[in-house]
């Protein structure tokens, strides 16, 4: 952690909806007129995406039924912590992109699936803003969830977050709900080990829960909507915050725990520029009284 040179991370699993906090965020930073440098978790991955193809069916071949991206083999974990530690310490670090699809492709001249080539981020900034699936992760060989002054964790409950990696990836990708349903199988080992255990490292969590049955979420038609959903809002150390005015901004809230409220899902981003911006204008303040 540092004063200097602040690290927020958001961690989720995908599909957790991390990808709307981070414009959450990017809509503080504009209001509050903080320059952010950001990290994607994607680009610390260890493998393109034809190396990860041909590692999987070498894997599987060997009896391995459970490679997956969650997993330290998978990805640059001691990469990904040098990089918040070189933050922390100088303001600056090393990271790269990885190209999604056609548009991206064009913006950064590399073909979808692979990476580009490892750059510095601009050293003029002042905080470093990552969101992946590891923000937060913990092994023997690395702590990264150490470095990072803020933590949010973004995730669905299991059924809903099923429902939803099976209608983006039936219709982005074409696949099958056989498909799918092996894949989900395939990385459970993984996610337990190593996504699940991070939102006991993080400092807040919002996790969406549906009000609508989603018992088998392998036949469901639709997502359940933020309207169809509660979140339950978990905070570490609530010392400091002002419970009741979050009560009386945020329509049909409740306290369900000491440090835990629960909105309804349409309120989320107002939930969280009410909690979060203080959060982020304190790491500011901090940083200022440094410098």
């Amino acid at each position: 952690m540092s004063r200097r040179h602040p690290i927020i991370s958001i961690t989720g699993s995908s599909g957790a909806g991390t990808t709307s906090v981070k414009k959450t965020f990017e809509n503080i930073f504009r209001r509050e007129n903080v320059k952010a440098a950001y990290i994607e978790g994607d680009a610390f991955h260890r493998y393109n995406r034809e190396e990860m193809r041909r590692k999987m069916v070498e894997e599987a071949e060997r009896g391995n039924k459970h490679f997956s991206h969650f997993s330290p083999e998978t990805n640059l974990f001691e990469e990904l912590e040098k990089t918040f530690r070189d933050y922390s310490e100088t303001g600056t670090g090393t990271t790269r992109h990885y190209v999604h699809d056609e548009e991206e492709a064009r913006l950064y001249n590399t073909r979808p699936g692979n990476f580009t080539e490892w750059s510095r981020l601009p050293e003029d900034s002042d905080l470093l803003f990552y969101e992946g699936l590891h923000g937060a992760v913990v092994t023997e060989k690395v702590n990264i969830a150490q470095h990072a002054d803020l933590k949010i964790g973004v995730v669905p409950v299991m059924n809903l977050e099923w429902i939803q990696k099976l209608h983006r990836d039936r219709a982005s990708r074409g696949y099958t709900t056989e498909a799918v349903t092996d894949t989900i199988l395939r990385r459970m080992p993984d996610y337990v080990n190593y996504i699940i255990p991070q939102f006991s490292e993080t400092d807040i969590n919002f996790q969406r829960v549906p009000t609508v049955d989603t018992s088998n979420p392998f036949i469901a038609r639709w997502i359940p909507t933020p309207d169809e959903s509660m979140v339950v809002i978990r905070l570490k150390n609530p010392r400091g915050i002002d419970f009741p005015y979050l009560l009386s901004m945020i329509q049909g809230s409740f306290m369900s725990r000491a440090n835990s409220i629960v909105i309804h899902g349409s309120k989320l981003d107002l939930a969280m520029q009410l909690i979060l911006t203080p959060m982020i204008m304190q790491l500011m303040d901090r940083k200022r009284r440094t410098l």
